[in-house]
């Protein structure tokens, strides 16, 4: 077929006249038929999907691919969907995929710079798109991101295959720049959507669901590129990408941390890819090498990328038998921020599953840990917390410890003995002494008490050192808990008079107490509502009063009752 003339027939559709064959035509069309291309995908837009309208449209685009220069019609289409915003991203993406791999075929060999200028320009499109996250979301998929991503699939595969073909031959250098480009898409499709689909909401039931289909042909593609799993793994699990050796990425425009973050999870969470990735490595390593990985995405604040890093963490721990992981795994750079970050998510997430996920998470830590990794672990968390609740939390394991000692392992250097003081002093403290918020400590104050009524109770030997070091814990713990005591309960009882006072003075149930909290203020609380909350403070000073009498009077007996020189000697 020949183009005598080019007219917008009814309804904006582009007609072609068929006529006899002009070598004038052929030319003009040569030279400016890229030009209608944005024509062609506003009409694109305003028809129905596989209506006569469209198929009519993408035969034109075809014909012009036919008659026109490749790279003109390669840029004209990019144009377009470089273009494209909101609503119309996919509505120009996906028809217009199939006539963007013809055109890119027809280029020859020459050919692996358009093709990663095409796959970026397309990614960086649908990056504008939002992720579905429900099951309902996924299911509408309003802005078909799920349809663009296994179409995508299909337009990269050609490319993907001649690469492939030549892995194991000597190669060229356009084959091996394609091959660069291809892995480039494969891991920036790693970072989005990848990263934040919800794989792990999904029932086993969907298990052919786009995003997870999506999800195996990426990683596909990087055995198919000759990508080595476990070289990516390794290489990139402790330090930031960096040029290295053949057969494997190369550069930080290749690979972000956030992209080797969600291969760790897809190969280890989700086991996709695990096919290809034989396990040569023992259950520790794998721990230190994923978390620089963890790390990455408890930074992070979304539901789906804190939900993946747990269960990141979580599925690495669980390949390790309790009680055998070394403690150099805490030597690892970025073990301590990944600590920080569950704490972090255990006391400042607002979405509970996540508070009691990390929280879970955190014992299944302290349980996998040697008996030296247990010890070095707790003091490092009761440095980093700085949260009274995950303080007390760590306390009670400590007790925990001690008592496994005293029962099991009288040998144990780490949980018994010289080595366990520095320990035991950090837990039998109070940070600001007498002047420490007894209130807002509570939990680990508790948690102290009840550790110190059990070494008083348990260790009549003086195994633990308790005895030893008495002097310096009623010093140190005590002492101040008493005085601060008096003090608090002297306070509470002054403002509980003054708010007697001014309900007295006021209507009842009048607002009289405005609180601010962070620089925001709080509803106004009423005359009962003060009053409840401060007899509720001194509910808690009682307890610790009563618990804190018992546990001097438990001293007091021991001491007495004790042969002389047996307690308190080291």
């Amino acid at each position: 077929m020949c183009f005598k003339h080019r007219t917008l027939g009814q309804g904006g559709v582009i007609g072609l006249h068929s006529g006899p064959h002009n070598q004038t035509d052929g030319i003009l069309i040569r030279n400016v038929g890229w030009n209608l291309i944005g024509p062609i995908a506003k009409c694109m837009q305003s028809c129905a999907v596989g209506s006569e309208k469209e198929r009519g449209c993408l035969q034109l685009l075809n014909a012009l691919i036919e008659s026109c220069n490749p790279k003109e019609i390669l840029l004209g289409i990019l144009e377009q969907i470089d273009e494209a915003a909101g609503d119309h991203i996919s509505r120009i993406i996906l028809p217009f995929l199939q006539p963007l791999q013809i055109v890119l075929l027809k280029l020859g060999n020459k050919k692996s710079y358009s093709v990663g200028l095409s796959l970026s320009t397309i990614h960086s499109r649908l990056s504008n798109l939002p992720v579905p996250y429900t099951a309902q979301q996924m299911q509408e998929d309003k802005y078909s991101l799920c349809q663009c991503c296994l179409a995508l699939v299909q337009f990269a595969q050609p490319f993907i295959d001649i690469v492939s073909q030549s892995i194991d031959l000597s190669k060229e250098a356009d084959t091996e720049e394609m091959r660069k480009e291809l892995l480039t898409f494969c891991f920036s499709c790693l970072k989005y959507p990848l990263l934040n689909a919800p794989l792990n909401t999904l029932p086993e039931d969907e298990g052919d669901h786009p995003l997870r289909v999506f999800a195996k042909q990426i990683m596909g593609f990087l055995v198919s590129l000759g990508e080595s799993l476990p070289r990516t793994f390794v290489q990139r699990g402790h330090s930031a990408p960096t040029n290295d050796t053949e057969g494997s990425i190369s550069g930080n425009e290749v690979c972000s941390v956030e992209s080797l973050a969600c291969l760790s999870y897809l190969l280890f969470v989700q086991h996709i890819g695990i096919d290809s990735f034989p396990f040569v490595f023992g259950p520790s390593f794998l721990v230190k090498s994923n978390m620089g990985h963890v790390a990455v995405l408890l930074k992070r604040t979304e539901e789906s990328l804190l939900s993946k890093g747990l269960d990141l963490l979580e599925h690495s721990l669980l390949r390790v038998d309790n009680g055998s992981l070394p403690e150099d795994v805490l030597e690892v750079l970025t073990a301590n921020q990944v600590l920080q970050d569950l704490v972090k998510v255990m006391t400042l997430c607002p979405i509970e599953h996540l508070r009691k996920k990390s929280l879970a998470t955190l014992q299944l830590v302290i349980d996998k840990f040697c008996v030296e990794g247990k010890y070095k672990l707790f003091r490092c968390l009761l440095k980093i917390s700085s949260h009274a609740g995950v303080e007390g939390y760590i306390i009670h394991n400590i007790k925990n410890q001690i008592d496994a000692a005293l029962k099991t392992n009288p040998q144990n250097k780490w949980f018994l003995g010289t080595r366990l003081t520095p320990l035991l002093l950090s837990a039998l403290s109070l940070s600001e002494g007498a002047e420490t918020d007894l209130l807002q400590m509570s939990d680990r104050i508790m948690a102290s008490l009840n550790l110190l009524r059990y070494l008083v109770i348990k260790d009549d030997d003086n195994e633990t050192g308790v005895w030893s070091e008495l002097a310096k814990i009623e010093q140190d713990f005590l002492k101040p808990l008493h005085t601060g005591l008096n003090m608090s309960r002297a306070h509470y009882d002054a403002e509980i008079r003054s708010t007697h006072e001014k309900k007295r003075g006021s209507h009842s149930g009048k607002p009289l107490c405005t609180v601010t909290a962070g620089g925001n203020k709080l509803p106004d609380m009423t005359p009962e509502m003060q009053l409840q909350v401060l007899q509720s403070a001194l509910f808690t000073f009682d307890l610790m009063e009563s618990v804190l009498a018992r546990v001097e009077e438990l001293i007091e007996v021991k001491l007495k009752s004790a042969p002389e020189g047996k307690i308190g000697s080291s």
